[in-house]
């Protein structure tokens, strides 16, 4: 027999004057509401909004529970793509998360962990999380939240009041009109989940909606509107066997969405009004681990309120869209198709930028506005959707996340330099509309084989990309939107790879990024030529057309300063370090060849990312002190990236991405052999130093030069120099940067290129 939460709704109607209140010993509460309306003028908006409630603590000798609470809402505005969202956590957020990293439930990255740990201790959340403005208060025997100035409130006549403002300016002043009755989702109401839990789900699926809605401080009354109204509560059901109120301590401490065999479920869900009158919602609850149904069900509404339910049926997802802040790829298009009642239905997104980025969930979700067009027991139907897709989205640890990258840098470049570019594509990368008499005569095909092609057989090799990371998350860690220059993705990687071409050709390398080098494959004068474009053809994508000439001036001023530094560093580099060599192991003294040594890191890898950041930082309308303070931040990074490099060429790289010891064979001078020279008797100096000249072959050597290296503690000095270099640049950094999600990727960076293995 299939137990069930005591406080759970009888069989038959349900009583929304009992039930829409609070449930007391619910692990786990929440109400929600979307809608779709029509302002004065035609302007067509929708909104959703979730009130959740968890029990944060019970004391079972007297019974008393407390709760933590978190709501989050956003607007879709189609007509602008542009989507407005909010998240709002308790005042304890920071003690509760601080608890949840500590029980082993946070990141499975502990560099992430660190960085939200920092921001937690000090009383704070990372936004867009924000803590309630004033303190939430939930009467006990009424359907009333006022979630810190955030209101839902059910009203004598059996309507439903939400009150909504955001930080923007954006507010809305809604009132839901029940027009049909309230339908339990689920199996007869009951939803289960993977670990023992099971919640109770009921929902109003069509409410006559009025009242305001202000955008850009602009109140407009709402015109025509429609909605709906969810209510799910529940907790943990022990087993037959086991006693009474077992678990319920555990669920407390883990509330839903966080505990074991319940953290990780994923789920699409759908709530769809049809213009002829029926209403259609489907959920399906995903294992996100073992990737299998732990529950599904759809739910056919009629227009005259009559339920009936469909466990036969399939939700799938189709195209997707990729985020340039938290790179989830979300789908976009599904379709939702059930032979027993005739379904076929396409829900489209109604624009794919409808991702709400909040820690609660981990980071971010995917809910929105869709169009819903096709068929129901044979008739042709079409109306408006909801859609939420969560928790399918698996970026925990740094190195997941810059593979993502890497992917989406990677379809940047596709999209800037298409390997068969058509006409306009092709004048923006050479020209201009204003000179498109360069065009004539130009042969596309030839274009694209002798210039394009060269850059894209390194590009399409794939790397590490957190150059351009580094260019939009400056600009969203000083409060700007980097969705605005999604374009400068394929910008940081083109002025990299360019680079990368003309050094092989100057260094006569034959192997990049795991194949033969552009000069290789091309020849030499291709490849010099290429490799050089690269630095230029992305010019056209470094503004947007609200931009000032004073904005465009710095842009240019920094990406020219990166191109400066970097040259003079490759000057160096072919310099060599040789000529100061026999002076170090003569004196013992490497002071002079470690400053050579870290004046070409500095110039070559350090400023560009520094500029980058520095770009990044004035796109996102940062203050002069943010954009100083991000730039010097990379510049460090950058620095360590390099130092860390030399020392994994000596300790070896993870999956053998290169040989160990290959600058001992190839005779190069890094800041390791520099730092040797004042740790290492003057015989054992020149044994080094005669060792690299002759440019070892054999493994023995190889293997003893790195021991020395070792042993006389220069590695580990390197990796010191590379931690002080990050830490004091997270010092400048830290005080001018709001506490954000994207702050704490950039310090959690930090670590990451300190700790990296390859």
């Amino acid at each position: 027999m299939t137990q069930t939460l005591p406080f759970w709704p009888r069989p038959g109607a349900i009583d929304l004057v009992l039930h829409d209140r609070p449930h007391a010993p619910a692990d786990t509460e929440w109400w929600y509401v979307n809608a779709h309306v029509a302002i004065t003028g035609g302007r067509e908006l929708s909104l959703f909004a979730a009130f959740f409630r968890i029990i944060d603590a019970r004391d079972e000798a007297s019974g008393e529970i407390t709760y933590a609470h978190s709501m989050t809402w956003a607007l879709s505005d189609p007509g602008s793509q542009r989507y407005v969202g909010e998240s709002r956590v308790d005042a304890r957020a920071p003690e509760l998360g601080l608890e949840r990293i500590r029980n082993g439930r946070g990141s499975r990255d502990e560099r992430l962990n660190r960085a939200m740990t920092e921001i937690l201790e000090r009383g704070l959340v990372p936004t867009p999380d924000r803590i309630f403005d004033a303190p939430v208060v939930v009467a006990t025997d009424r359907l009333d939240l006022d979630y810190g100035g955030a209101t839902f409130v059910r009203q004598a006549d059996g309507s439903y009041r939400l009150r909504l403002a955001a930080r923007d300016g954006t507010a809305a002043d809604l009132t839901f009109h029940p027009e049909k009755p309230a339908i339990r989702h689920g199996d007869d109401g009951v939803v289960r989940g993977a670990g023992g839990e099971q919640m109770f789900y009921y929902f109003v699926p069509r409410c006559r909606v009025d009242g305001t809605v202000t955008l850009d401080g602009e109140p407009a009354a709402v015109a025509a509107g429609q909605g709906w109204y969810d209510h799910e509560f529940g907790g943990y059901v022990p087993p037959p066997e086991a006693p009474v109120g077992a678990g319920a301590g555990a669920t407390a401490a883990a509330p839903l969405g966080e505990g074991a065999g319940v953290r990780d479920l994923a789920w699409n869900w759908v709530a769809a009004q049809l213009d002829d009158g029926t209403d259609l919602s489907a959920y399906e609850i995903i294992d996100a681990a073992a990737r299998t149904t732990v529950g599904k069900w759809l739910i056919v509404i009629d227009p005259d309120g009559t339920r009936r339910e469909v466990t036969d049926f399939t939700f799938e997802p189709g195209a997707t869209w990729t985020s340039t802040r938290t790179f989830h790829a979300y789908p976009v298009r599904w379709r939702l198709r059930a032979p027993a009642v005739g379904l076929d239905l396409a829900v489209d997104a109604a624009f794919p930028d409808q991702e709400l980025i909040t820690v609660i969930s981990k980071p971010a979700f995917w809910e929105g506005r869709c169009q819903a067009a096709g068929t129901l027991e044979g008739r042709a139907v079409t109306g408006k959707a909801f859609v939420e897709r969560s928790g399918f989205e698996h970026i925990d640890t740094l190195d997941e996340f810059f593979t993502a990258v890497g992917t989406q840098v990677r379809r940047s470049v596709r999209e800037v330099l298409p390997l068969e570019p058509g006409y306009e594509r092709l004048r923006d990368l050479i020209a201009s509309e204003e000179l498109e008499h360069y065009m004539a005569g130009v042969d596309g095909p030839s274009m694209a084989a002798g210039l394009i092609a060269p850059i894209r057989e390194i590009v399409d090799r794939g790397g590490k990309s957190w150059r351009s990371y580094a260019a939009l998350a400056c600009c969203d860690v000083v409060g700007g939107d980097s969705r605005r220059f999604v374009q400068w993705l394929a910008m940081p990687e083109l002025l990299h790879v360019g680079s990368l071409i003309i050094d092989d050709v100057q260094d006569r390398s034959t192997v990049r990024r795991g194949g033969p080098t552009c000069h290789v494959v091309h020849g030499e004068p291709v490849a010099i030529n290429a490799g050089t474009a690269a630095y230029f053809l992305t010019q056209h994508l470094m503004f947007c057309d609200d931009m000032t000439a004073e904005t465009k001036l710095r842009l240019y001023d920094l990406y020219f300063a990166a191109m400066r530094a970097g040259h003079a560093g490759q000057a160096i580099d072919l310099g060599g370090m040789a000529a100061l060599m026999p002076a170090a192991v003569a004196s013992g003294d490497g002071a002079a060849l470690e400053a050579r040594i870290l004046a070409c890191h500095r110039l070559k890898t350090a400023a560009p990312a520094g500029c980058l950041a520095r770009m990044g930082a004035v796109a996102g309308g940062g203050s002069d002190e943010q954009v100083a303070a991000v730039g010097h931040f990379f510049e460090a990074v950058g620095l360590a990236f390099q130092i860390i490099d030399d020392v994994l060429n000596l300790r070896g790289f993870q999956g053998d991405l290169k040989a160990r010891g290959e600058d001992i064979r190839n005779g190069t001078v890094t800041l390791p052999v520099a730092m040797a020279m004042s740790r290492l008797p003057r015989d054992r100096r020149q044994w080094l130093w005669d060792t690299l000249q002759a440019k070892p072959d054999d493994v023995i050597t190889v293997a003893a030069a790195v021991e020395l290296l070792e042993s006389c503690g220069a590695i580990a000095a390197c990796v010191t120099r590379a931690r002080d270099l990050v830490e004091d640049g997270w010092r400048r950094a830290e005080p001018v940067l709001e506490p954000s999600l994207t702050r704490l990727m950039l310090r959690a960076f930090g670590w990451y290129v300190l700790e990296r293995h390859y």
